[in-house]
């Protein structure tokens, strides 16, 4: 099908008139919910990986996994309407998940699926973690600005994960990602805020200091080995950072038309993308070129300094604000594909009946007991896991290269493929092969040494 009917047919389709929800969504709010799902707990870890990686692989690894991203972007948007030649219908794809079972068939639906579940819980995982830890970054921020730099501020993460867990058990009763504009438009702001934050915090110490910190090589370390398994971990966080395919079409579902979907999503795609690596590479160059070989794990919790106590207070909020909102971003989407599969399952369920409300800021949301009791048992899953491995930078490492050649670069390409009509063998084949074969290499690298990271780190 040639690119302008396809386009064509996007905007006269009647399915997009389908959905329960009225369609209000356009750039703006698209880009609210991408950059609240991409500009998270990750972005804290860069100067981490920069330092590992040095300025010139530093920021080159950077600009190839956002060209990576965009291209995966451009090729999920395409797939939203899918004309099926076999029988001649057209099935508009809501979930990333009924894209990839759509397109590719039942098989590659079960391997996907069983790969987004585990994405999604594991960015539930990271942002427990990472919100816990700026949450004690505080209370250690006003412990040594209190009680002198030499105070012993030292303080457990535990107590912290568990009211974050409070708070996203309540904000997980919100119905639908139809419902959380206003989240992810807060959440935005938040990662905005505490990335100027990190980078002017950077800056500030790199001009009193007088130098720019950090070599072309990064890190030195005594032992050749271990600075191979850093530099794979280092991948393995630049990889998390720039994930959001998951969420993509679920985003474009809540946009409206004209114009059509697919122009307004790649448009935003595209600004998000520019847009976080601009931040991306800000955030790590500035950390990297204000600490060098001490760079920390998460910049604004490492305590490279501690003055004005009140910004870093400030910044670690943010974070905080933020990852509340990231938290639901994607984890709605999990919580629509459980409670429809069970829904159409058994529907006369009395767990799927309505029996009270909740009252959350002007919102009120009906409650039922399938929504409360699975999506609080959800929460308490992640949250225990991030009590039980609370180890920021090699966590988030595993957790992208676990998902990152499946879901961004593998089931992309093969939608697209079959979405085209590329013929094996032909150029466009033979490179997208190349570049498929390339990023599993790197995947693989990456897991290794994300893995050896949590066993060094749990058992010494």
């Amino acid at each position: 099908m040639a690119g302008g009917d396809y386009e064509e047919e996007e905007q006269q389709t009647p399915l997009l008139q389908t959905s329960p929800h009225e369609l209000t969504g356009n750039v703006w709010t698209a880009l609210a919910h991408i950059i609240t799902g991409v500009i998270g707990s990750g972005v804290l870890s860069l100067a981490w990986s920069m330092a590992q990686l040095g300025w010139i692989a530093g920021p080159l690894s950077l600009l190839v996994f956002a060209f990576f991203t965009l291209v995966s972007a451009s090729f999920i948007c395409d797939v939203h309407l899918y004309a099926n030649p076999n029988n001649g219908t057209t099935t508009m794809n809501r979930s990333y998940l009924q894209a990839v079972q759509t397109i590719l068939g039942y098989k590659n639906g079960l391997v996907c699926g069983c790969l987004v579940y585990f994405s999604i819980f594991k960015t539930g995982v990271v942002y427990t973690i990472t919100s816990g830890i700026s949450m004690r970054a505080i209370k250690q921020s006003n412990c040594y600005h209190k009680e002198g730099h030499d105070a012993a501020c030292e303080y457990e993460d535990t107590y912290y994960m568990l009211l974050f867990g409070i708070v996203q058990i309540v904000a997980s009763q919100i119905p639908n990602i139809f419902h959380t504009k206003w989240l992810s438009i807060i959440a935005a702001t938040m990662s905005f805020t505490y990335s100027f934050i990190g980078m002017g915090l950077g800056l500030a110490q790199v001009v009193g200091q007088g130098k720019i910190e950090g070599s072309i090589n990064g890190i030195t370390t005594t032992n050749p080995t271990q600075k191979v398994w850093l530099i794979a971990q280092a991948l393995g966080d630049i990889a998390f950072s720039f994930t959001f395919s998951l969420i993509l079409l679920e985003i474009q579902s809540t946009l409206k038309s004209p114009p059509s979907q697919k122009v307004t999503m790649k448009k935003a795609s595209t600004i998000a993308i520019f847009t976080t690596t601009f931040f991306y590479l800000c955030c790590g160059g500035s950390g990297y070129a204000a600490f060098g070989d001490s760079t920390p794990g998460n910049l604004l919790t490492g305590f490279g300094f501690y003055e004005p106590f009140w910004l870093i207070d400030f910044g670690n909020a943010c974070i905080v604000v933020h990852l509340v909102g990231g938290y639901q971003i994607y984890s709605q989407t999990l919580f629509a594909i459980v409670e429809g599969w069970y829904a159409e399952k058994f529907p006369q369920s009395v767990l799927t009946r309505d029996v009270g409300s909740l009252k959350i800021l002007d919102y009120v949301f009906e409650v039922n007991p399938l929504r409360l009791c699975f999506r609080s048992t959800y929460v308490i899953l992640t949250m225990a896991v991030g009590i039980i491995f609370p180890y920021f930078n090699q966590v988030v490492a595993f957790a992208g290269s676990v998902i990152f050649w499946p879901l961004t670069i593998y089931f992309p390409v093969e939608m697209y493929f079959v979405h085209n009509n590329i013929l094996p063998w032909s150029t466009k084949w033979i490179l997208l092969r190349i570049y498929t074969i390339f990023c599993l290499l790197v995947t693989l690298y990456i897991l290794a040494g994300s893995i050896q990271g949590l066993i060094t780190e749990r058992f010494g």
